[in-house]
């Protein structure tokens, strides 16, 4: 298996552990030079009785200068400029003094390279650098030559600028590093926030739907099974209007056909109410079952197609291609008199589309007009899928089928409360 890619919180945890082993260096790295040049003179440095004793409180004198100009500052950034300052001048003047008496005190100077990042403004980097580059390379000017007083130039030059240069560089990558997680930071809450959009988005569309729901019904209602009811009766009224057998026959035949139709619409708008499919299945699979019955009930071959990885959807985002698939095939049936028709659901990372294509007779999409041709129907589906930022297009002309594709956001399926 690969390597896994780190979150943001852990990447924040581990510069967070490098940052506080630097500090726990810089906190311990003075005191430890100091003891190591002190014994390392005591052991192997011929020095009077004199010297020694000033080198033991000379080092004790820089060991509290530390301790209290630097430990004991408390550990917040940016440290206090003056006190830095000040703080620095005395190490490095500690240093400078320690090493007349003993060049192996050029162990602790060394602790100035590091402290010298911690000065503030950047300049400052620089130039506490270079005192502690000239303090270090003081033996070279033993000898006061020409040539000894160039060495001791270049080497400060060129010490001060290489390591200059790599604080420098490094509070630069620093900048970065900070710029980098605060985009990342930005980009996560926006994606957040994306996300409850479209949790609200769905959650309007949801309430809207509810109403579409119930304006549908009524209108279904109104259209079939209502005026159905009403023929009966006008036909039941009939046959009481006449004494001829023949007509009553008729009249009588007639409300039963009336009443069988009405029968059929009542059965279609209730098993239209809700997707019993999505219950137990996904999208694909519950494309499967209505394409396969529409097929099966109308004797029109479906080609149904999924590309992409199939994922688990937002309920109303698969309840809403569901029902463009139904409104289109209801369409293909009544209208297209279609020999074929294809299905087509492509997954993609941010977008789901859908494409109902039938070889129909076709029709001038911008001439449809509402309870002709499915004009009903369109707008129910363009409703449908603007609620859910989507968008919708009908592509037909006369003679040469139709198209309907649907794009909707890929609003991932939550899980339901308890």
């Amino acid at each position: 298996m690969g390597p896994t890619l780190k979150t943001l919180e852990q990447v924040d945890k581990g510069q967070s552990n490098v940052d506080g082993l630097y500090a726990k260096v810089l906190d311990f790295l003075p005191y430890v030079t100091l003891a190591l040049a002190l014994g390392l003179s005591l052991m192997f440095s011929d020095l009077a009785e004199a010297d020694r004793t000033a080198v033991l409180v000379l080092s004790a004198s820089a060991a509290v200068w530390v301790l209290l100009l630097f430990t004991l500052i408390p550990p917040v950034l940016p440290l206090p400029q003056v006190r830095m300052t000040v703080y620095f001048v005395g190490l490095s003047a500690f240093g400078a003094v320690l090493m007349q008496f003993d060049m192996l005190f050029f162990i602790f100077v060394v602790t100035g390279f590091f402290h010298a990042g911690l000065l503030r403004p950047r300049w400052m980097i620089v130039v506490g650098i270079g005192i502690s580059s000239i303090v270090v390379n003081s033996t070279i000017l033993e000898e006061a030559t020409a040539a000894g007083y160039t060495l001791f130039a270049v080497v400060v030059l060129v010490q001060t600028s290489a390591i200059s240069f790599g604080f420098l560089l490094n509070e630069r990558m620093e900048r970065l590093r900070s710029q980098r997680e605060e985009a990342f930071a930005a980009r996560e809450a926006a994606l957040q926030e994306n996300a409850g959009l479209h949790m609200q988005l769905l959650t309007q569309a949801r309430e809207a739907g509810v109403l579409d729901e119930r304006q549908r019904m009524a209108r279904e209602i109104h259209d079939t099974v209502a005026q159905g009811l009403a023929g009966i009766i006008a036909q039941l009224q009939a046959v009481d209007a006449t004494d001829d057998d023949a007509q009553r026959r008729r009249h009588l035949d007639s409300a039963v056909d009336l009443a069988r139709e009405s029968l059929a619409e009542a059965r279609r708008t209730v098993q239209a109410i809700g997707p019993p499919t999505l219950d137990t299945a996904q999208l694909p699979e519950a494309l499967a079952e209505v394409s396969a019955k529409w097929a099966a009930a109308h004797e029109v071959p479906v080609e149904l197609v999924t590309t992409g990885e199939a994922r688990p959807m937002h309920p109303e985002v698969e309840v809403t291609l569901l029902r463009v698939t139904q409104e289109a095939l209801t369409n293909a049936a009544k209208h297209a008199r279609a020999g074929r028709v294809g299905i087509t659901l492509s997954y993609m990372e941010d977008e789901l589309a859908l494409d109902v294509r039938d070889d129909g007779v076709g029709f001038t999409p911008g001439k449809a007009k509402p309870g002709a041709k499915g004009g009903y129907g369109l707008a129910a589906m363009r409703q449908r899928v603007s609620r859910l930022a989507g968008s919708l297009s009908i592509e037909s002309e006369p003679g040469r089928g139709t198209v309907v594709s649907a794009i909707v956001p890929a609003v991932q399926g939550v899980p339901d409360a308890a």
